[in-house]
């Protein structure tokens, strides 16, 4: 995981962040209290390591801090899905793509948006996807004769 790269404990923290766009330390740990039977040291050591990584800002407002968010939902979420794609051999990402859609219940207009994309990525696709690992590293052939793994 890179440095900077949240952890699925402190994407609860930036949940409640996003919700409510600037919020305290006090209202974040009720709300994971609650969630996820979390003391308030915990979230406010969560707290800390995400204002430490650039995620969260504390502004100061008489005697309590307001954490407010420096990083979308959005983006955090476009940031986790490329980490999770650079960790799968690119022969191996439609079907990633593909259970990841199986196991999701998707709208209609999510459904059309992504058969809208699709239609257009197929006017430009590859007839195949070579695969980038290093050898010794997936089961794909690479480079004619080479077996990775063997």
């Amino acid at each position: 995981m890179k440095e900077n790269q949240m952890t699925t404990s402190e994407r609860e923290v930036m949940k409640v962040v996003w919700a409510n766009n600037s919020t305290t330390s006090k209202y974040i740990s009720t709300i994971l209290e609650e969630k996820m039977s979390w003391k308030a040291a915990t979230t406010k050591t969560l707290i800390g390591r995400l204002v430490k990584k650039n995620h969260l800002k504390a502004t100061e407002e008489g005697r309590k801090f307001k954490y407010s968010a420096l990083i979308t939902e959005q983006e955090s979420l476009q940031e986790s899905s490329q980490a999770l794609l650079q960790q799968v051999c690119t022969k191996k990402r439609g079907n990633v793509l593909y259970q990841m859609i199986e196991e999701t219940t998707l709208s209609l207009e999510d459904i059309e948006q992504l058969e809208q994309l699709l239609s257009e990525k197929k006017r430009i696709a590859p007839e195949t996807v070579s695969c980038q690992c290093t050898p010794g590293q997936c089961e794909c052939k690479q480079e004619g004769e080479i077996h990775c793994g063997h």
